[in-house]
């Protein structure tokens, strides 16, 4: 080893090297500690699930190391920290962070999106949770294959989360038959949020991704004022009544405090499956639009195809049943986008509290 090396800044000297696909650096990120560098090993700790990312991004570590004429094993891993919440909400145990995938109306394929957003999410490397909210109407458990299925218990008093490909599952459809209204107060749905999400052993999450209802409602509220939830995803089509009401949700989530990462834009083109022809059937740059009033980034466009609901509806989401396909590796970009927009704010718990600081008197 040379004296060079000895002396080197592995932050400084791989601070300006970028995250493919992005304008973030891994001095931005704070991917590299000098202090975990030893004579052999050069770790590097993404603070956001990317793992798609890893070869291009350690090509381009090791050819900084050449120019400088120094030689490392270089290692990368997924570690995602714990980041701020809401005032007055205090964390959940075996959750790093929760995000809520929301939409201001219903049919914009809100569920759809949280799913295979839970699954890109795994897949990118993240340990993954995913909640049904939708307490009226929850589809959760068909779309994962685990319809009739229920939690178990050891105690009586706490669950288990049911597991689907790799994410660990929960939703009052495991709890109640299928068929059956939920003819329930607000109340009482929001009793049940909070049972579902603090009785259920969630074991060493760094998401739990949250399949909120539509609208502004009961749920909306108790989550955003309960609930320690570190960004929320805004759901919308390019039709103007869903953005109209997607920008409600949004300002909601603003006004009570909930960072949101950004908007995702579905059913955004038709494509033929016979001639492949595109068509926009609701509409043009209706997230473009949304992003530009709002300030809040899109994250990403989905095609309105009919694969994404025949395999939600069989039970195998396309992203786990189509992983290599277009439309999974959208997803998957989104997901790296919305970690990054967390990432990026260094929004973490030890900036949420004060200093404490006792002096003599």
């Amino acid at each position: 080893m040379t004296s060079q090396a000895n002396e080197t800044s592995f932050s400084e000297l791989l601070g300006d090297v970028r995250l493919p696909g992005s304008d973030a650096t891994l001095g931005t990120l704070n991917a590299v500690a000098d202090s975990a560098v030893s004579d052999s090993d050069l770790p590097i700790r993404l603070p956001l699930a990317c793992r798609s990312l890893w070869p291009t991004l350690q090509e381009a570590i090791e050819q900084t190391l050449a120019r400088a004429d120094i030689q490392r094993t270089v290692s990368i891993d997924t570690a995602v920290p714990s980041f701020a919440v809401q005032r007055n909400t205090r964390p959940l145990s075996g959750i790093k962070n929760l995000v809520a995938v929301a939409s201001g109306k219903g049919g914009v394929g809100k569920s759809t999106t949280a799913v295979n957003l839970a699954l890109a999410l795994q897949q990118e490397g993240a340990r993954v949770g995913l909640l049904d909210a939708d307490i009226y109407g929850p589809s959760i458990p068909r779309m994962l294959g685990l319809t009739g299925q229920q939690p178990a218990t050891a105690d009586g008093k706490t669950m288990q989360p049911l597991e689907a490909f790799g994410l660990q599952v929960m939703s009052i459809g495991f709890l109640v038959d299928e068929a059956a209204p939920m003819v329930w107060r607000g109340p009482m749905v929001t009793s049940a949020l909070n049972q579902l999400l603090q009785q259920t052993v969630w074991h060493d999450l760094d998401f739990l991704v949250i399949d909120m209802p539509p609208g502004t409602g009961d749920i909306q509220l108790t989550l955003s004022q309960s609930v320690p939830v570190s960004g929320a995803i805004v759901v919308t089509t390019p039709q103007d009544v869903a953005l109209s009401d997607a920008r409600k949700g949004l300002e909601m989530f603003r006004k009570v405090s909930v960072p949101v990462l950004g908007i995702v834009e579905n059913m955004s083109i038709y494509r033929c499956p016979t001639c492949g022809e595109e068509t926009s059937l609701f509409g043009q740059g209706g997230g473009d639009k949304l992003a530009e009033a709002t300030g809040v980034p899109l994250l990403g466009e989905l095609p309105l195809i009919p694969e994404i609901g025949i395999t939600t509806d069989a039970g195998t989401p396309l992203v786990a049943s189509s992983p290599d396909g277009e439309t999974a590796r959208r997803y998957r970009q989104i997901a790296i986008s919305a970690g990054l927009q967390l990432a990026r704010s260094k929004r973490d718990y030890s900036s949420a509290f004060p200093n404490i600081v006792v002096e003599d008197s």
